[in-house]
């Protein structure tokens, strides 16, 4: 018989910090804001109706932190080598992998539900099928088998926005379609600035990260390229008439930081400086879809 870990015996307050890690709550909670963003950008003007927001708000938090639980999972023996991912509950050995399964199995279940039932078909199957990109599609094929991994699966991590405009509208407009690409051009730097400061933990879970397998120099320019990329896609709302004079002096101000850490990966790359990019890039995506909520009400 398999010998149950001390953790087991934790306390049910410890337990329910295991269960609510495994949803990966700092970056659902990014995703969630993205998703509630769409629908108020969807509502040409007013407020959207209250209990679809909410309705839409709890079910995609619950499919978004089965997803994390499921990505958990797929990777333990991957978070267990990697200094930033060991403490998670797996590797730690506070739950088990049943436990796991049966939490994100019902907790993506009730949201999907909620979706169905309280918001529309749509926005359900769409969620439905975010959920399968990011915890199969992209975890089990895409991440651990190609460098392209973060470009390719980024599709899953871009689609928030356009679930809370579905959520709202019940279609998928062209304007939430660029709220798309502008999460979709945001991912790989974001990604590879963390990739290029854990290049080594990434070659020891032989995850073939771009760094890992075109080493850090190409990756730095890539970096930049696509720095420069999403600039030019944030542009996109103004040049469309979706949002106005505030939202693009919001976009060239944040573009130009982002493109200089870009520059200064590039030319002159530490460690501290990658973190420091890494870190900017997720207040960077926070403040510019706020100065989009901001600049539609203006």
């Amino acid at each position: 018989m398999k010998t149950l870990s001390p953790e087991f015996a934790a306390p049910l307050g410890v337990r329910l910090r295991a269960y609510g890690a495994l949803t990966k709550p700092r970056v659902n909670m990014l995703i969630v804001f993205c998703a509630v963003i769409g629908m108020f950008l969807a509502v040409p003007q007013g407020l959207p109706p209250l209990l679809p927001v909410l309705a839409a708000t709890l079910g995609i938090a619950l499919v978004a932190g089965a997803a994390a639980a499921i990505n958990c999972l797929i990777e333990q023996k991957i978070d267990a080598v990697m200094a930033r991912t060991r403490a998670r509950p797996l590797p730690r050995g506070m739950l088990s992998q049943r436990e796991t399964l049966a939490f994100s199995l019902i907790l993506g279940g009730i949201g999907l539900m909620i979706l169905w039932h309280a918001v529309n078909p749509l926005t359900m199957w769409l969620t439905f099928a975010t959920f399968v990109g990011y915890a199969v599609v992209y975890t089990v094929l895409l991440k651990p088998n190609t460098p392209q991994n973060i470009v390719i699966g980024g599709a899953s991590g871009a689609m928030p926005p356009v679930l809370g405009w579905a959520a709202v509208t019940g279609e998928i407009s062209a304007d939430a379609c660029l709220l798309f690409l502008i999460i979709f051009a945001w991912t790989p730097p974001h990604f590879w600035a963390l990739a290029l400061y854990r290049i080594e933990e990434y070659a020891r879970a032989g995850l073939p990260m771009l760094p890992v397998t075109h080493g850090a120099e190409y990756t730095r320019l890539h970096v930049l390229l696509y720095s420069l990329v999403l600039f030019g896609v944030t542009l996109l709302p103004f040049a469309t008439r979706m949002s106005g004079w505030l939202y693009l002096a919001s976009a060239v101000a944040l573009g130009g930081v982002f493109i200089a850490y870009g520059w200064k990966i590039w030319r002159n790359y530490s460690d501290a400086l990658a973190r420091r990019a890494f870190r900017f890039s997720i207040l960077y995506l926070s403040l510019l879809f706020a100065a989009l909520l901001v600049d539609h009400y203006l």
